[in-house]
C-alpha cells in the first residue's frame, strides 16, 4: 500500500503530502481542485508518459514519491519509489535510493499499482493477461502443470535456439553453405603470397621512379641539343686570333674551350643514361590491377593479406562444421520431438482445468454484473484450443474475456463496451471475484462513477467497499453513495496563496466525512441533507 505520497509542481500542485490508509480511501471535492492531477502524478509515478503541460507554471521540474508498504511473510518491508523529472527531458528514477531506468521503474510499479480511468487500458482488458488471471483462479493443481510446462517450454526453446545457430533449418543452411562457398572461391582463385602486397609496392614505386627519370633525362637531352655546338666552335675560333694581344683573352678561350668539350661530354652521358633506363608501361599496368584486386579482398575480409588468408581459413572449418553438424542436430530434434509430446499432454491437462474454471468464473462474475444493475448482462471466459498451433509460454490456450450487456446481443470483447457506466461495473464486477487473485496490491479509480446513479451507484460503492478488504484502493468520486462507504476520506481544495493557486488535501474527521457526503449530495450542507449523510454513512 501506498502509506505517504509527496508531489512537487504537477498542475496547480506546489508542494503536497498526505498519508493514505489501507482499505478504502476517498478523494472528494470541487471540480478543478486537483484531484485529477493526484491520479496524473501516480501514473507518472508508475512509469507514464511525461508532458510539459504537467508542470507547474514557472517551475523547470516536478517530483513525485511514495512510501510504499509491502509486506513479506518474514517482514514488514517500506520502498521508497521516487521519480523527478525536468523541463530539460532530464530523467531521475530510484527505488530505494538506486538509480533506476523509466522502463526498469515501469516494470517494478507494474505489480504495484493499477491505475483506472474510463478511457484507461488496464491488465485486464489486456486479452493477452486474460489466461494469467483464469490460471490463478485455478489455483495450485494448475501451478503445477504450469511449473512442469515451463520448465519443458525453456528446455524446447533453448533447442530451438541451438539448432538454429547449428543450420538446423535446411533453408538457412543452404544459403550459409553458398556464401561461404562464394567468398572461399574468391579468395582461393585470389592465389594470395604472403608479403605479396609489399613487394608489388616496391616494384609500382620504382617503376613510377623510372618513370619520372626517363622523362627528366629526356627533357634534359632536348635542352643540351638545344645548345648551338657550331656557335660555341666559332666564339672558340674567333677568341684563338686575339688570345695573344691580352692575357684576359687567353683566359676567356680556355674557359670557352673547357665549357665546349664539357657540355659535348654530359650530352654523351645523358644519352647513354637514356639507353640505360628500363620503364615498361605494361608492367606497371600488370602491378596496379594485382594491387585493385588485393585491395577489393582487403575492404571484405582483412586489413592485410594475412588477416585475409586467417579468414579463409575460418570459413572452410565452418563449412566443414555445417557438414558434419547433421548428426549432431539429427539427435537435438529428437529430443525437441519428445518434448513437444510431452508439452501436448500438460498444454491438454490445462485446458481441461481452464475449461472448469471458465465455467466458475463465467457464473461468478455474471452475478456480481446483475448485482449492479447489469440485469441481462452475460460475462464469458472464451477459450479457443489450438491443437495444431504455435506453443506460447501458457500451452495452447488462447482465451478472452467477453460481454454481452442486452438480451439478444452477442458476446464482445470488453474493450468494444461504449458506455462508460457499464465499463465501470464490468471493471468491478471482475475485479470483485478475481480479488482473491489479483496480486496488484493497489488499486486506483479515477471517477469510476461516470455515468452512474441511483440503485447502481449503491451496488458499485459496495463492490469497491469489497474490493478494499483485499487491496487499498484510492477511489476519485462525485457521489455521496461511494464517499460514504469510505474508510479515510479526503477533501482536495485550492486557494489563492501569494497571486498563485495551489492545491490542498485535508484528511477528513467523522464530522467533515459526514458534511462532505451532504454536500455532495444536495450541493450543499442543511439539516435534512446531514441527516441523508448520516443514514448512508450508519448504512
Amino acid at each position: 500500500m501506498i502509506d505517504t505520497l509527496h508531489i512537487r509542481n504537477i498542475g496547480i500542485i506546489d508542494d503536497l503530502t498526505v498519508n493514505l490508509t489501507k482499505g478504502f480511501n476517498v478523494l472528494t471535492g470541487e471540480t478543478g481542485a486537483g484531484k485529477t492531477l493526484i491520479i496524473d502524478s501516480l501514473q507518472l509515478l508508475a512509469g507514464g508518459r511525461f508532458s510539459k503541460e504537467m508542470l507547474r507554471t514557472g517551475e523547470d521540474y516536478c517530483l513525485v514519491e511514495a512510501n510504499l508498504y509491502l509486506p513479506k511473510k518474514e517482514k514488514e518491508d517500506y520502498v521508497l519509489v521516487t521519480r523527478e523529472v525536468h523541463l530539460n527531458g532530464k530523467n531521475i528514477c530510484k527505488i530505494d535510493g538506486k538509480m533506476v531506468t523509466v522502463n526498469e521503474l515501469k516494470e517494478f510499479m507494474r505489480n504495484i499499482i493499477n491505475i483506472h480511468g474510463q478511457h484507461d487500458n488496464q491488465t485486464i482488458l489486456d486479452k493477452t493477461q486474460h489466461i494469467q488471471y483464469v490460471d490463478r483462479f485455478a489455483g495450485k493443481q494448475m501451478k503445477n502443470l504450469q511449473t512442469n510446462y515451463q520448465t519443458l517450454y525453456e528446455k524446447r526453446r533453448q533447442i530451438q535456439k541451438e539448432l538454429q545457430e547449428n543450420y538446423g533449418d535446411e533453408k538457412e543452411k543452404q544459403r550459409r553453405l553458398d556464401l561461404l562457398q562464394y567468398q572461399a572461391n574468391e579468395i582461393q582463385m585470389a592465389d594470395l603470397k604472403t608479403g605479396e602486397e609489399e613487394e608489388l609496392q616496391a616494384q609500382r614505386n620504382l617503376i613510377l621512379g623510372q618513370e619520372q627519370i626517363l622523362e627528366s633525362l629526356n627533357q634534359a637531352d632536348y635542352e643540351i641539343n638545344e645548345i648551338s655546338q657550331d656557335s660555341l666552335g666559332k666564339a672558340v675560333h674567333s677568341l684563338e686570333k686575339i688570345e695573344n694581344y691580352q692575357p684576359m683573352y687567353q683566359n676567356c678561350l680556355a674557359q670557352l674551350k673547357e665549357a665546349y668539350y664539357l657540355i659535348e661530354e654530359v650530352g654523351r652521358d645523358v644519352a647513354g643514361f637514356k639507353e640505360d633506363t628500363d620503364f615498361n608501361e605494361m608492367d606497371r599496368q600488370t602491378i596496379e590491377t594485382r594491387l585493385d584486386d588485393i585491395f577489393s579482398l582487403k575492404r571484405k575480409y582483412g586489413d592485410s593479406i594475412p588477416e585475409i588468408l586467417a579468414y579463409l581459413e575460418n570459413v572452410q572449418k565452418e563449412i566443414d562444421n555445417i557438414h558434419h553438424r547433421e548428426e549432431h542436430n539429427e539427435q537435438l530434434r529428437k529430443e525437441l520431438g519428445k518434448i513437444e509430446i510431452e508439452m501436448l499432454k500438460l498444454s491438454q491437462e490445462m485446458h481441461q482445468i481452464r475449461l472448469q474454471v471458465a465455467q466458475k468464473l463465467d457464473t461468478a462474475i455474471t452475478e456480481q454484473l446483475q448485482d449492479l444493475e447489469m440485469k441481462n448482462a452475460k460475462f464469458k471466459v472464451a477459450i479457443q484450443y489450438e491443437e495444431n498451433g504455435q506453443y506460447d509460454a501458457n500451452g495452447l490456450d488462447r482465451i478472452e474475456f467477453l460481454i454481452a450487456t442486452n438480451k439478444g446481443d452477442t458476446y464482445k470483447e470488453l474493450t468494444k463496451i461504449a458506455s462508460g457506466g457499464e465499463m465501470s461495473r464490468i471493471m468491478l464486477g471482475i475485479k470483485n471475484v478475481l480479488s482473491n487473485v489479483d496480486e496488484v496490491p493497489i488499486l486506483v479509480f479515477d471517477e469510476i462513477d461516470t455515468g452512474i446513479s441511483g440503485v447502481a451507484a449503491n451496488k458499485v460503492a459496495e463492490k469497491l467497499y469489497q474490493i478494499a478488504h483485499k487491496h487499498q484502493v484510492l477511489c476519485i468520486t462525485h457521489l455521496a453513495s461511494i464517499a460514504a462507504k469510505g474508510q479515510s476520506n479526503y477533501f482536495v481544495s485550492k486557494k489563492v496563496v501569494n497571486d498563485k493557486t495551489i492545491t490542498q488535501i485535508k484528511h477528513l474527521t467523522e464530522e467533515e466525512v459526514v458534511k462532505e457526503i451532504a454536500r455532495i449530495a444536495s450541493g450543499e450542507i442543511t439539516e435534512i441533507s446531514l441527516k441523508h449523510a448520516k443514514e448512508l454513512r450508519n448504512r
